[in-house]
Parts: structure tokens; C-alpha cells; sequence
């Protein structure tokens, strides 16, 4: 199966030699509409792509307001001004993740702590969750690995029974749900990433998704901490500064660029997830034998396809598949180094509980090509390298 020719142009040809990590792609209309943008007057922050990306997003997550940001980490800042999170709050998070997860509540002078995580999805652990809850708690942020929810289940259970927000780090998660609804609007706000690294991008930018009825703190807080949205509306006489806030809007060129990239973006899902599972199947011999470890999708998780990672014994035997691959023309990378490591998470956090799998499992990680432009059958010549260097080569 293919890409509708109207909607996807076919991949493009990649080197024999050299397959890289990532490599963001074209996929649709986007030269088209940047070419608008750039012939037109108007630069403005929210013109007519960037209110037809609002509607992609009214139609695809509907029940919730989307917000267009220019990063990921600008809408996570922006969540946690509507939480009006301070000085002697807790936030509570994984600490294998980005740092920007962390840094978006750090600056507003909370105090991060971190937990360990689930070692089969590198998700955030709801036990060790609970159990560093304290009186001073005032969110919870888990982060989707790879698009495969966390139990959320368990994390709005803990967040109803402390009165905690909870904000959803969905950067790698779009499309993605968990038990049919859609990663992103399963707290009070989620954040999306747009970076050239994500399945669907702008080059970089980002969206806030918020619940009805914290939309309203969103605003105020994208509107430069004023209430001018509503003055535009008619719904007050005149506009003014009512909280903290920032310049958060996503500007026209790049909505345009992101335009063209939502347009096509279940194909580009529904592909990317088939070459996830060839990943899948062409590796299953070496987990069966006890090699490596595979990704875990719990059943009730759709994810899209954004990374596959297969596990090594430990970090030595990482390195050498890596300098293996590399040599066979094959970029494979790891993944993040954790962040209560860090010297900015000694200064600026705790981890709660004991490190059982966050440092362990991350030693372990290793990230293979997966992005648009990749074919099924460099699928299997990045798995028929790895079973090589394994001694198990498939014929």
C-alpha cells in the first residue's frame, strides 16, 4: 500500500551507502503555501494558515482549544503559567526525558522532582508517582515516549485525589491515543512538538491543547498575559494586562509549512507505523533468543511510528553496534542522557524514590533510522546488520 499520488509524493531515493537517523521531508503543499506567505503582505502572527492549522486541529482533537506555538517548549512554558506554578511548588516528572520538559517549570521557580520509570515503554512509573507526592505537589508531567502513552488512567486517579494538575508532554505523540482517545487532551493541557525531528513539522514550532475550561488561562497567558482576545470578541470594553504572559504565537511562514505536513500527516502516520512494524517483525528472532529487548506497546496504546529502539546488554555493547552499523553506512544514535544526572537537574532537582531502570535502561537505548524517506527494504538491511553483528544473519 501507497500514498494517495494527490496528497503524498512518493519517497525519495536515498544513497545505497549511507542511511541517515532522520532526514525531514516535503510532503505535501508546503512550498505552495510558503510561496502565499512570502508573496503576500501580511506576516502576521495569526493569518490565514495558522487559522486553517487551528482547524485541522478543531477537527482532528475536537472538544479541546489548540494553540499554535512556536516551539514545544514554549507551549509547556505556557502551561505552566496558566498553572500558575511558583516558588515552593513540586512538579513531578520523569527524569529521563528532554530538558525542556523540565527547564518550562523550572523557570517559573517550582522545584522538579523526578521519578523513575516503566523500563519496557520508558514511561513514567504512577507508583513511584504516589509516592513522592508531598504537600507542596502541584503537577504531574508525563512525557510519552515515542508516542506510546503512559497510563494515564493511573495518573489522573493520583493528580483527582490530590488536587494536581496534570500536563501532558506529548512532543513525540501526535495521533497518538490511548484506549481511543487522543494523547494530548488526556490532562489539563498537552504540548505538541513540530521540530524537523517529529513525524509532522515546521522546521520548528509547537501547540498548547487545552481543556475548555482552562482555554482561558491559555489565552490570556498567548496573549502576552492580556485579555485582547476578548476584547476582539466584543466580550470587555477595553484590553489589559491581567497576568504573566508571553508572545507565544506561531507566525504565518512556518503554519504554512506546517500546513502542508497536517494535511498529509495520517498518511505520513500510517507509513511511518508500517515501517515500525517491518523494524518489528525483521528483529523479533534476536529478542526471541534473548539479544536485545524490543519496544513495548501496551494494548490499549496506538502509537505512530516516531522511534524504534531496541535495547543492548549495556552501554559497551551499545557502542560497538553503533561503530558496527556506522561502518555498514547505517547512523543509529541513543537517546537522553537522564536528567537528575545532569549539573543543571543536581542544582535545580530531586529524584524521589530509588533509580531502579531510568539509568539502566537508558545505558541500554539505541535509536534506529525511522523517518519518511526510508523504504521497507532499508528497514531490513538495518535489521540484517544488527543480526550480523549478532551472529545471527538471516538468509
Amino acid at each position: 500500500m501507497g500514498f494517495p499520488k494527490s496528497a503524498v509524493p512518493g519517497p525519495q531515493e536515498l544513497s545505497v551507502q549511507t542511511i541517515p537517523f532522520n532526514r525531514p521531508a516535503l510532503v505535501g503543499r508546503e512550498k505552495e503555501y510558503m510561496a502565499t506567505v512570502l508573496d503576500g503582505t501580511s506576516f502576521a502572527s495569526v493569518g490565514l494558515f495558522h487559522k486553517r492549522c487551528r482547524a485541522w486541529f478543531a477537527d482532528a482533537y475536537p472538544g479541546v482549544r489548540t494553540f499554535l506555538t512556536p516551539s514545544c517548549t514554549h507551549a509547556l512554558e505556557a502551561a505552566a503559567l496558566a498553572c500558575g506554578l511558583g516558588v515552593g511548588d513540586e512538579v513531578i516528572l520523569p527524569s529521563y526525558t528532554f530538558a525542556t520538559t523540565a527547564t518550562a517549570f523550572a523557570r517559573t521557580g517550582a522545584k522538579l522532582v523526578f521519578v523513575d520509570i516503566e523500563p519496557g515503554t520508558m514511561n513514567i512509573d504512577p507508583a513511584c508517582v504516589e509516592a513522592a507526592v508531598t504537600g507542596r505537589t502541584r503537577a504531574i508531567i508525563p512525557m510519552h515516549y515515542a508516542g506510546v502513552a503512559c497510563d494515564m488512567e493511573r495518573l489522573n486517579r493520583i493528580a483527582d485525589r490530590h488536587r494536581l494538575w496534570v500536563i501532558e508532554d506529548a512532543a513525540q505523540a501526535l495521533l497518538c491515543s490511548w484506549r481511543g482517545r487522543p494523547l494530548g487532551t488526556l490532562g489539563h493541557f498537552g504540548a505538541f512538538s513540530f521540530h524537523e525531528t517529529k513525524n509532522i513539522h515546521s522546521g520548528e514550532g509547537g501547540a498548547l491543547m487545552a481543556a475548555p475550561l482552562h482555554a482561558g488561562l491559555c489565552e490570556t497567558v498567548l496573549e502576552k498575559g492580556t485579555n485582547r482576545s476578548r476584547f476582539l470578541r466584543g466580550e470587555v470594553d477595553k484590553y489589559t494586562w491581567e497576568s504573566l504572559g508571553s508572545s507565544y504565537a506561531l507566525p504565518e511562514l512556518p503554519s504554512a509549512l506546517l500546513l502542508g505536513q497536517l494535511e498529509a500527516a495520517h498518511a505520513v502516520t500510517a507509513h511511518r507505523r508500517r515501517l515500525w512494524a517491518t523494524y518489528a517483525e525483521a528483529l523479533a528472532p534476536l529478542a526471541v533468543a534473548g539479544r536485545i529487548d524490543l519496544p513495548v506497546v501496551p494494548p490499549d496504546c496506538e502509537h505512530n511510528g516516531h522511534i524504534f529502539f531496541i535495547k543492548t546488554a549495556d552501554t559497551t555493547e551499545r557502542h560497538h553496534l553503533i561503530d558496527h552499523l556506522k561502518a555498514a553506512g547505517i547512523h543509529a544514535t541513543f537517546h537522553y542522557i537522564p536528567l537528575h544526572s545532569s549539573p543543571a537537574g543536581r542544582q535545580l532537582a530531586t529524584f524521589a524514590g530509588e533509580d531502579h531502570f531510568t539509568t539502566r535502561e537508558s545505558l541500554r537505548l539505541l535509536r534506529l533510522p525511522l523517518f519518511y524517506d526510508l523504504r521497507e527494504d532499508q528497514v531490513r538491511r538495518i535489521a540484517a546488520s544488527i543480526s550480523e553483528f549478532y551472529g545471527m544473519k538471516r538468509h
